[in-house]
């Protein structure tokens, strides 16, 4: 009886150690990867400490929306994806793959997210209208200026990866 008397507070101990991890939820993440450069692990810190900006788009319904973030060049360039003058030559072909929690997927040329190439913005949001993102698109949402369809919107971002065409 002491040994299922002492193996029952050994359970309940460890029961109770347990149960603070298990009603704690993970920090969402993404990965960030380039060819040729580092994967990086990125939370919403991360992001916090890159320049912000808002873009303004039309909804499906015309009417204007304000979405804030960080753009996914910045975003790219933590990893070691080069932008400017180092986008030339054999780097000219390099594209970003960005995948969803859903298993969506969208393809931007890396020219489509460098302002020497393109006057549009391209940017992971996590806020709508000042508010953060709902659980249905967040935490993290592609928004692109000059769009004009809503395709390349991936929402519930898990990973930014960069390659080089072959």
């Amino acid at each position: 009886m002491k040994n299922t008397k002492r193996t029952f507070y050994l359970l309940a101990i460890l029961l109770a150690a347990t149960i603070p991890a298990f009603s704690q939820k993970a920090e969402p993440t993404f990965l960030v990867s380039v060819e040729g450069g580092k994967s990086v692990t990125m939370k919403a810190k991360d992001l916090a400490a890159l320049p912000r900006v808002e873009v303004k788009i039309k909804d499906h319904d015309g009417a204007d929306v304000v979405y804030s973030g960080v753009e996914l060049r910045s975003i790219l360039a933590s990893a070691g994806a080069k932008f400017g003058g180092e986008l030339r030559g054999p780097m000219i072909g390099q594209y970003l793959v960005i995948s969803a929690a859903d298993g969506y997927h969208a393809v931007f040329s890396l020219t489509e997210l460098d302002p020497e190439f393109t006057d549009d913005t391209v940017i992971l949001a996590d806020k709508i209208g000042g508010k953060p993102l709902d659980a249905k698109y967040g935490p993290w949402q592609v928004v692109a200026t000059g769009e004009k369809k809503h395709a390349r919107m991936v929402r519930q971002v898990t990973t930014l990866q960069v390659y080089r065409a072959k």
